[in-house]
């Protein structure tokens, strides 16, 4: 809740027709220093619990997701744009990491250490870091909370979330069904923000000599601004940033399977996830082929209302970001790309409805080489040897998630270890799931997400020495 007498809120819009939703508090500073007060004075009791207490509440928690799949699912379409099927995948997955995390509490193991004097017995023991605060993006409104907040509690830690202005009603959807499973008061808090004060309340919870522990997913500019503001406090960090995930074609692939995966990563969510394939490098062997299934496959896709049954393909987030794509395009065109499929706004349902898009002839001077694209847009790279393919897709600063596709084994481990990537996704578009560690390399930030390396993010190592023992 915000801080007392304050009634400030802004309004959310749906980015499928810019219809207003509803209005939500616009909180500040002073209800940043509410939320960790809160959050600080509790984390001890929290941690207090034995683990099977605590991973009790976490499964109660992942039963009421469960049971509100629908309804959740109505909301992230609602203030995302993703298509309601897509949204619905969301919410499991979503699910899964509090599932995950609720079994991964009652497996936090510390370590007895051999000693060279008789007398002595050396133990290490992790224990949670404090306070967690957790900022979350707009792309997956819902996922992004429980991927965070999961194991943060599983550890003993408390939380104060910080959503995007953009998609705040996910969040306070999953806080209530917290609340519901027991999770006490002050354990997990919500501080909703404008656009106009994110800046602000980014700053008050990475300054915070309260908070322990942050985790951000979002661009590389912000993480970059909230660890130089966390440096005075020697905030421990997790950062999920950008990314300009490479997708390798080599001749010896699966050229129909290739497509199709393709097309996954590229036009999920209207190409607005940080793993979507930015960059398509395709060996010239299968060059012409690649792209003749790619545009069949496009032309199969369904753009329209998220709510529309069949539709796969919704809106762009906002204005900013259409225009963001609009200025690639032209970009690649200028510089010498063909234009194959889409290239424009959908005249028919405008607003920030683009067209699913096939850019050939990129090259590594044009805007969507440097810079992740956020938009339904495919940019193919041709090719002619497998050196020069690890090191095109080696050349950016970002390092979070990438893609092979061949049937040649060897092929298939030089360029996995040489990748400079944090994730490598083999004849496989689909790679993220909750036993698995979620990361980048490079720019593109530090820290695991899932896996049961997740919680080690919120738990520091403590070493313990009993001596003098008889």
């Amino acid at each position: 809740m915000p801080s007392p007498g304050k009634c400030f809120v802004y309004p959310v819009y749906n980015p499928s027709n810019q219809q207003l939703i509803a209005e939500v508090p616009d909180m500040g500073e002073e209800d940043v220093v509410m939320a960790v007060r809160e959050a600080y004075s509790t984390q001890k009791g929290w941690a207090g619990l034995t683990a099977k207490e605590r991973s009790g509440v976490l499964r109660r928690w992942f039963n009421l997701i469960t049971q509100n799949t629908d309804d959740l699912a109505k909301i992230v379409s609602l203030e995302c744009g993703k298509p309601l099927a897509e949204a619905t995948l969301e919410i499991k997955y979503g699910a899964s990491f509090v599932e995950w995390f609720a079994e991964e509490a009652k497996r936090v193991y510390g370590d007895i250490v051999p000693t060279s004097a008789k007398d002595r017995r050396l133990l290490v023991i992790k224990q949670p870091v404090g306070v967690a605060a957790l900022i979350t993006p707009w792309n997956f409104p819902s996922a992004m909370v429980t991927r965070k907040a999961a194991p943060a509690l599983a550890a003993g830690c408390t939380t104060v979330i910080k959503p995007s202005e953009e998609t705040p009603f996910s969040t306070l959807a999953l806080a209530e069904l917290a609340q519901q499973a027991g999770v006490p008061p002050g354990v997990l808090n919500v501080v909703t923000c404008s656009r106009q004060s994110v800046a602000k309340v980014g700053e008050s919870l990475s300054k915070s000599q309260l908070v322990s522990k942050l985790s951000f997913t979002g661009s590389t500019h912000v993480g970059k601004i909230l660890m130089a503001q966390g440096a005075d406090s020697m905030k421990r960090l997790s950062l999920e940033l950008g990314g300009n995930a490479p997708f390798i074609v080599f001749n010896s692939a699966d050229i129909p399977l290739a497509a199709k995966h393709a097309v996954f990563t590229k036009y999920r969510n209207a190409g607005q996830t940080c793993i979507c394939t930015n960059r398509l490098l395709v060996q010239s062997g299968v060059h012409d082929q690649f792209v003749e299934e790619m545009v069949k496959a496009v032309g199969a896709l369904k753009q329209g209302d998220p709510f529309t049954e069949g539709v796969n393909l919704g809106p762009l987030i906002n204005e900013p970001a259409a225009k963001k794509v609009e200025q690639h395009v032209a970009d690649a065109v200028k510089k010498g790309g063909h234009l194959i499929v889409g290239g424009k706004r959908n005249s028919t349902l405008g607003g920030t409805f683009f067209e699913p898009s096939i850019v050939t002839g990129i090259t590594t001077e044009m805007m969507m080489s440097q810079q992740e694209i956020f938009g339904p847009v495919a940019g193919i790279i041709k090719f002619q040897e497998e050196e020069e393919a690890i090191a095109l897709a080696n050349s950016t600063r970002y390092g979070l998630a990438s893609y092979v596709f061949s049937r040649d084994i060897g092929q298939v481990w030089r360029t996995s270890e040489g990748l400079e990537f944090g994730m490598v996704g083999v004849n496989e578009g689909g790679i993220s799931t909750e036993m698995t560690p979620f990361g980048g390399v490079k720019e593109s930030g530090f820290g695991r997400e899932g896996s049961r390396y997740g919680m080690d993010e919120y738990q520091y190592i403590k070493y313990i020495c009993m001596g003098n023992i008889k």
